[in-house]
């Protein structure tokens, strides 16, 4: 179960006040009789004046405004797990979250550009899979084939440099573990999409990306930097401090490596489109997964939570209903009976 609006919740505070209103009415209440005489004659003088009622009515008030106030909440109900079946292709994103990705050639950096990118993709998508991989020296698994797209953006926009600890770049690495991520057997189309600045320490990006296309994957690469490339600020606090050095205490200048990201998608049949406008890799994206072949596929979600806000608005109603009926004075059957010692 989930709550739907739970901001009207403090509305339940309410509750206790309409409890303390009537205990301090019934107490003023009972000091003004005592103030006109003795309590025996004032009862007399009002034979039907019910104990019981007011207290009742107290009752009926109070559940009425809980039902009000859980109807504003809305409780929502769904347990049931439903098969779905989807129509569409497994995409994976794998995500340079190396050093030189903290450059500022691009606004704000590469890093933070490539978040919006494929963020972006994300919106554009309809019934497709998707998974993403994290990489550096070493590749990292952060989510795996998901139709869930809003966990998808969660995940994403908590990439950060710190999530592998390895140092460099190996796109072969990534480009490995990615192909883990697709079912050989399955004959839904495997797309990756490789987003970096191509700056690579490994030497087997191509031989991987050989391997990638036997197994029926494309890849798309997507290039974020400057060929005239950046510095690496190195930051605290938001504050850059310093910026990085190589082994000889120089200013490391990254550069995007075009040609590498090219010959990559190339092996693949794939293709590669500069990542410094969002909207151009977009439109390519979108282009490319029109040209893509389509397959049926089940996957299995929890069905739409249901909305149960109308019970506690009925219940509420039918219970205002019922106190313009109440009165404060006593019930004759309810007297004859003398439940409540109402009689004397």
């Amino acid at each position: 179960m989930e709550l739907d609006e739970k901001k009207y919740l403090y509305l339940l505070f309410i509750l206790p006040i309409v409890v303390l209103l009537f205990l301090l009415n019934m107490y003023w209440k009972r000091k003004k009789q005592r103030e006109f005489g003795d309590l025996e004659i004032v009862k007399k003088l009002s034979p039907e004046s019910s104990v019981f009622k007011p207290v009742f009515k107290l009752v009926v008030i109070v559940l009425a405004l809980l039902g009000l106030i859980l109807a504003l909440v809305n409780p929502k109900i769904g347990t049931k797990l439903e098969t779905v079946k989807r129509e569409g292709i497994d995409i994976v994103f794998a995500m340079d979250v190396s050093k030189s990705m903290l450059a500022e050639d691009v606004a704000p950096n590469r890093l933070e550009k490539s978040k919006q990118v494929v963020s972006q993709i994300i919106n554009q998508l309809g019934s497709d899979r998707i998974g993403i991989v994290a990489y550096a020296g070493s590749a990292f698994p952060v989510l795996p084939i998901t139709t869930d797209y809003s966990v998808a953006k969660m995940f994403l926009q908590s990439m950060n440099t710190d999530i592998v600890s390895s140092r460099g770049t190996s796109l072969d690495e990534a480009i490995k573990l990615s192909s883990t991520y697709f079912d050989e057997k399955s004959k839904t189309s495997k797309l990756l999409i490789l987003i970096s600045d191509g700056e690579d320490h490994s030497e087997g990006a191509q031989a991987a990306a050989e391997e990638a296309n036997k197994l029926g994957m494309r890849i798309i690469t997507v290039g974020i930097g400057t060929e005239k490339g950046g510095t690496i600020p190195l930051k605290r606090n938001g504050v850059v401090e310093s910026y990085q050095r190589d082994q000889n205490d120089e200013v490391v200048v990254t550069k995007l490596n075009r040609t590498d990201l090219e010959a990559i998608a190339k092996a693949t049949k794939g293709g590669y489109v500069s990542g410094n406008n969002t909207k151009e890799v977009v439109e390519y994206i979108k282009k490319t997964l029109d040209n893509i072949q389509k397959t049926e596929f089940e996957s299995t979600q929890m069905a739409d939570f249901q909305s149960q806000f109308q019970w506690f608005l009925g219940f509420a109603f039918l219970l205002l209903f019922l106190d313009v009926f109440l009165l404060e004075k006593k019930t004759n059957w309810v007297k004859k009976l003398n439940l409540f010692n109402d009689e004397k």
